[in-house]
């Protein structure tokens, strides 16, 4: 869906701070926030695509306003009350109990579930289903499909209508627009879709740019 969320290629942001010594996590909510979507994720409550999309469903100013791993804790806590896991009532008292200090984290040692976190972590969960029968090869030239859909989709906006070549075919993966919102795995062909900077953003482009995006063949088509 088209959102806040989408920034990629968009400027006036200004740069992304880094330093090579940036800890993994800055906070012990945050490793707290990782290791909350891993379990529950592990345990089918939901799919990283339904995760992806409950993101972006926040509004626009709260998302703008909180931190990244604010926004995996809004996604959990929808998910899980839409899934019936928690009831919303129930999560705004466990709230109110914690601001009030009146809250006791429970801790549970599970060696074997720990190792089976590891293993996923590890691997990244497998989308690829197949070689399957993709419509593209390496060095056809495609566009973009102009699409804005209401719901989820891996499609970044500012590649939208562009021309790129293909540079590499990964077989079928499953399809995140169909896997977030429950209506099956839908499996499609995957490329890799080199754009030239002058074609994403015009003769003001900075000299020598290109940019490699990963696209499901539905949003693809032949110029």
């Amino acid at each position: 869906m088209d959102g806040v969320h989408d920034l990629g290629g968009t400027d006036g942001t200004g740069r992304v701070s880094h330093t090579p010594t940036e800890p993994v996590f800055h906070d012990e909510f945050e490793r707290r926030m990782f290791g909350m979507v891993m379990v529950t994720m592990a345990n089918r409550e939901y799919t990283m695509d339904e995760f992806r999309h409950a993101i972006e469903r926040m509004a626009p100013a709260w998302y703008l306003d909180s931190s990244y791993y604010e926004h995996w804790l809004a996604a959990v806590e929808k998910l899980l009350v839409e899934r019936g896991v928690l009831e919303a009532e129930e999560l705004r008292e466990r709230i109110e109990q914690a601001r009030a200090g009146g809250v006791t984290v429970p801790e549970r040692a599970d060696p074997e579930a720990a190792e089976a976190m590891r293993a996923i972590v590890g691997s990244g969960g497998g989308t690829y289903r197949g070689p399957g029968d993709p419509a593209f090869e390496v060095g056809d030239t495609v566009r973009v499909r102009n699409m804005h859909p209401e719901g989820h989709t891996r499609c970044p906006g500012y590649v939208r209508r562009a021309e790129g070549t293909v540079r590499e075919v990964y077989g079928e993966h499953v399809l995140p627009d169909s896997h977030a919102h429950r209506d099956g795995e839908s499996p499609e062909p995957l490329y890799s879709v080199r754009f030239a900077g002058e074609a994403l953003w015009g003769p003001d482009a900075e000299a020598n740019t290109a940019v490699s995006v990963d696209l499901w063949e539905r949003y693809l088509e032949s110029p």
